[in-house]
């Protein structure tokens, strides 16, 4: 996957079949499967690729649970369905992870066991695994780190944990080898429409080189996430709300708060929200918020009211109470929900179902969704292009379609933790072993190595010090300090391989300190 060659296929096509705005979930999503059916595609992302919500994930591949409480069984039936192919589609960064509810209610535990049970017959043959009812002692014995205090009993239940932005790059990859063009940096700045105020394509600017095209297709797709409204103001005569952005926050910690293989779920929060603490790259990421926000934003900032929430909620179900220096790093995310009918409702009440809009214009959006569904919901997008008579018909390939890297893991594989490139790892491997100096760690207290910056650098298209230390590597999401250290090795080796001078290492590194802060308490910063 490299960029130069997405831009020579950009510059010799004419004309396409399918144009996707925005590479988050949705829009990579979209492009592997119109690409998979054949036909001719291209995706333009104005940053990096997932380098919005798609990143900012909890990291769970799951039915949802709580939209199962809700009665929202259709949303639970697809999204286990989804869940279950995803596991065998991406092996490599998919993984059975077990949760244990703790309860402090008697009752709480027959009712979650029940609806649990429900949750499992609704997977079918792609349950992960039956859930059980825990005695008390049996729920300390697996999740030694809980609060035991008033402590009844528990429940374990199975979903699914991934990797959010390697999946991306690697649903990227897969896009590319069907053919289709993939290109980060390339900013959609105004849509093209003809004398029928029926859009035609989209004009774009290179963010690298300043270059703009005009490119022509059949059809357009909108799938901007939380920045849906902005294209829509470019294809709409009268100005309309297609999305509220609800944000969603994180903390990391280190492992020692949640030791062992099982993650911890707490159904019902003092606001009656979720909150989990899930392992993840040797670190646990504790959240999450709902709160609805007036401004969408590419770099979010947790609210210290979201920071003080999740820390108040974790010290109330863990032994060992985390503070604020405890906290490693913190990221805020925004869902783009499908704006409600009517005003002021909820984050609660505000619909996780996608939606796919078709304009008079003839643009199509979609709105809402999550990263489980993502293939379902490129599915569904393609066959409205087919319906509404953009495209001809061509049957859905990607149910059983392998992404890039896909590789069966085993626990005993992921102690090693190059494991996340699958069937990758070993041309990593054969990297260190043909540039020695590859080997160095990118900090002394975490595994991983420059091979790794290398790679995404020469196969993954990274392009600045964020992409790498933020999508690739991950270290900025696991401990922000540990990243803006190595900030300066990165920006340096980024600029030996794509020959910038040292005026573009320094303003990189204080772009990327900048971004940094964001994922750091105030205290630090």
């Amino acid at each position: 996957m490299k960029r130069s060659e997405q831009l020579s296929k950009l510059e010799n096509t004419e004309h396409w079949d399918v144009i996707i705005i925005g590479g988050g979930a949705s829009g990579l999503g979209t492009a592997l499967d119109a690409a998979s059916r054949g036909y001719k595609t291209i995706l333009l992302e104005a940053v990096d690729f997932a380098k919005g919500t798609s990143s900012r994930s909890t990291k769970l591949v799951h039915g949802g649970v709580r939209y199962l409480e809700q009665g929202n069984i259709h949303l639970v039936i697809e999204a286990l369905k989804e869940r279950g192919l995803l596991a065998k589609n991406a092996g490599h960064l998919v993984k059975n992870q077990s949760f244990i509810i703790p309860n402090y209610n008697f009752f709480a535990g027959l009712f979650y066991t029940i609806g649990l049970t429900v949750y499992d017959l609704l997977a079918g043959r792609l349950s992960l695994g039956r859930s059980k009812y825990l005695s008390r002692k049996k729920t300390i014995e697996m999740l030694p780190a809980v609060a035991e205090r008033n402590l009844t009993n528990g429940v374990i239940y199975h979903d699914g944990q991934f990797d959010d932005s390697r999946l991306a790059i690697n649903i990227a990859q897969t896009a590319i080898e069907k053919g289709a063009c993939l290109l980060n940096y390339v900013k959609v700045v105004n849509l093209l429409k003809n004398d029928n105020n029926q859009i035609i394509g989209v004009e774009a600017i290179n963010h690298e080189t300043g270059k703009k095209y005009e490119i022509k297709g059949s059809a357009i797709i909108n799938a901007t996430g939380v920045f849906t409204n902005a294209i829509m103001k470019l294809n709409d005569t009268v100005y309309k709300k297609y999305i509220v952005p609800s944000q969603g926050i994180h903390l990391v910690f280190d492992q020692s708060f949640l030791p062992g293989e099982h993650a911890l779920m707490i159904p019902k929060t003092s606001d009656g929200r979720v909150l989990f603490a899930v392992p993840w790259h040797n670190r646990i990421v504790v959240g999450t918020t709902d709160t609805l926000i007036r401004k969408h934003s590419l770099e979010p900032i947790a609210l210290e009211s979201e920071i003080e929430f999740v820390l108040e909620t974790a010290q109330r179900f863990l032994a060992k109470k985390p503070t604020r220096a405890d906290v490693l790093s913190v990221f805020a995310g925004l869902r783009p929900l499908a704006a409600p009918k009517e005003e002021g409702k909820s984050t609660k009440e505000v619909s996780r179902s996608h939606k796919i809009i078709v304009s008079e214009t003839g643009l199509i959006t979609i709105t809402g969704g999550k990263w489980t569904t993502y293939r379902k919901i490129s599915e569904d997008i393609i066959d409205k292009a087919i319906k509404i008579g953009k495209l001809p018909k061509k049957t859905c390939i990607t149910e059983h379609l392998p992404i890039h890297g896909n590789k069966a893991t085993t626990n005993s594989d992921r102690t090693n933790h190059l494991y996340i490139y699958g069937s990758d790892l070993s041309e990593i491997l054969e990297l260190q072993k043909r540039e020695p100096e590859l080997k160095e760690k990118l900090h002394p207290d975490h595994e991983f190595t420059m091979a790794e910056v290398v790679w995404a650098i020469r196969y993954e298209m990274a392009r600045t010090v964020d992409d790498i230390l933020a999508r690739r590597v991950r270290l900025l999401f696991l401990d922000a300090r540990a990243a803006i250290a190595s900030s300066e090795k990165v920006a340096r080796l980024l600029a030996k391989e794509l020959g910038h001078d040292e005026t573009w290492i320094l303003r990189e590194m204080t772009n990327f300190h900048g971004i940094a802060k964001g994922f750091l308490l105030k205290e630090f910063q």
